[in-house]
């Protein structure tokens, strides 16, 4: 008792923060990206551009979340169940990419058959999606990505995706994400043609994963 009157009423640890930050586990390493060929680099200025256009499209899919969730859907519209993982394939990307077909026919010209060219990410539907929907059909359509080529349809998703993931990350989001910019550098590696709109889309995820993602306090974000 003599000794434990002695002892201060509170006690402050002596941490060193350096050694702290070393063992980060929120922060979010794209160790292994394949660094970009000579040309295929964007500059620091489009990099913070893109940065602030993307926190801007999350604050206001945050803020009027709500609003966009109440609008009704077209009748032609039904949202796969969230474990239906190739159904939400051909929902994203369409039956034509989905079956790999590259050919329009004449019939097809003539409107918009999103059951063959695949939704756009509307925000009446995505924000009728909880996290862990928006989780598994990340997952999926980088699944997807692994073995099959970039597309339009799949890189509006993956923006679209990114966009309605919330702070702080689940430790499965970190690991998708992380694989997605892998998967990103080794396309844009192999683009040999410098295709300029494709080189534009796959480094705007690469950095939105690696400049806006990886961050010290990944709760602290303006709503």
């Amino acid at each position: 008792r003599i000794e434990a009157a002695r002892c201060p009423d509170v006690v402050v640890a002596q941490i060193d923060p350096k050694k702290l930050r070393k063992k980060q586990t929120v922060n979010i390493s794209i160790s292994g990206c394949q660094p970009a060929p000579e040309g295929y680099s964007p500059t620091l200025k489009w990099q913070q551009q893109q940065v602030a256009s993307f926190s801007a499209v999350r604050q206001s899919l945050n803020k009027h979340r709500n609003h966009w969730r109440s609008q009704h859907l077209d009748s032609n519209v039904t949202m796969p169940k969230s474990e239906d993982e190739e159904g939400w394939k051909k929902f994203c990307l369409g039956e034509r990419v989905y079956s790999e077909i590259d050919v329009l026919s004449d019939n097809e010209n003539l409107g918009i058959d999103y059951i063959k060219v695949g939704f756009p990410p509307l925000l009446s539907i995505v924000s009728r999606m909880n996290q862990a929907t928006v989780t598994s059909v990340l997952e999926y359509l980088i699944s997807w990505f692994g073995e099959k080529k970039f597309t339009p349809e799949l890189g509006r998703w993956l923006y679209a995706l990114l966009a309605c993931l919330e702070k702080p990350l689940l430790p499965e989001a970190h690991s998708l994400i992380r694989q997605l910019a892998r998967r990103c550098s080794e396309v844009r590696v192999l683009e040999e043609n410098k295709n300029e709109e494709q080189i534009s889309a796959l480094n705007l995820i690469i950095c939105l994963v690696s400049r806006y993602f990886d961050q010290r306090d990944l709760a602290d974000e303006p709503s």
